[in-house]
């Protein structure tokens, strides 16, 4: 865990803000060049950047700000809502932000939606993969304790190191989701030189990544009891995934029909 990378004069530079710029970078390249292939530019799709990263900043810190109003904002100056420089985004927030955007952007340009958000699909698991990787240097997204030899301890003033007390190990639940985005991003990039309707890459992304979400949440700590479904046994990971699995789940079965009728 560290939080802070270096210092520009009076300016701090979180490494969680380097993070996802980065893995912004890479997932917008990543998906110019794939496009190419459903007859897109990387023009169309870099010229997206800035309308999926507001759309994506919104979305996640409006969800975080709703989520933990009492806890962190009711008592603070509301300009501490807009101070995201050491996290503070959820990232389905943000998806369902950024996803909001990039059905206005087609719509606007005229570019067609579903081949748009098939050539996009594996890039956001790549950028996620970036951000989690943040979440470890920040210290949030923590998991349960821990006696496996890959846990790992946060140092003193973290929620599992009480202050003068011994570390308690949890699980690398950062690393977790990490290395399965990136596993992701790998099967996805492979999936959309074979795919068979424009969309399915993008459907596919929803079900596969809410999956390995819900898996992850299973080993997390960093929730409050009182925020858990049906007395604790469905954390807002989880909860917020059923709702992306279903959606999955209806574009599969939905746009091959779709795309027989526009034949």
């Amino acid at each position: 865990m560290h939080p802070i990378a270096f210092h520009l004069g009076p300016l701090t530079i979180y490494w969680y803000g380097i993070l996802v710029a980065l893995g912004f970078i890479a997932g917008i390249w990543t998906a110019g060049r794939r496009g190419v292939r459903d007859g897109l530019t990387p023009d169309q799709i870099s010229d997206a950047a800035p309308w999926l990263l507001i759309g994506a900043m919104v979305g996640a810190r409006l969800l975080h700000v709703i989520s933990y109003w009492r806890e962190e904002f009711a008592n603070k100056p509301f300009t501490e809502v807009f101070m995201i420089q050491k996290g503070g985004l959820v990232f389905y927030g943000g998806f369902i932000g950024a996803l909001l955007a990039m059905v206005l952007y087609t719509r606007l340009k005229k570019i067609p939606l579903w081949k748009f958000a098939d050539a996009v699909a594996p890039s956001i698991a790549l950028g996620h993969t970036f951000g989690r990787i943040g979440c470890l240097m920040t210290g949030c997204c923590f998991g349960k304790q821990c006696s496996l030899p890959w846990a790992i301890t946060f140092p003193e003033g973290h929620e599992t190191h009480v202050m003068g007390g011994l570390a308690t190990p949890v699980h690398p639940t950062q690393i977790y989701e990490a290395v399965l985005n990136f596993s992701l991003y790998l099967f996805l990039a492979w999936f959309y030189q074979r795919k068979k309707f424009s969309g399915q890459v993008f459907a596919m992304y929803l079900i596969c990544y809410a999956v390995l979400r819900s898996i992850v949440e299973l080993f997390r700590a960093d929730y409050k009891p009182a925020e858990y479904y049906l007395n604790g046994l469905i954390s807002p990971g989880q909860f917020v995934s059923i709702g992306i699995i279903t959606a999955g789940l209806a574009l599969f079965f939905l746009l091959p029909r779709r795309t027989v009728r526009t034949k």
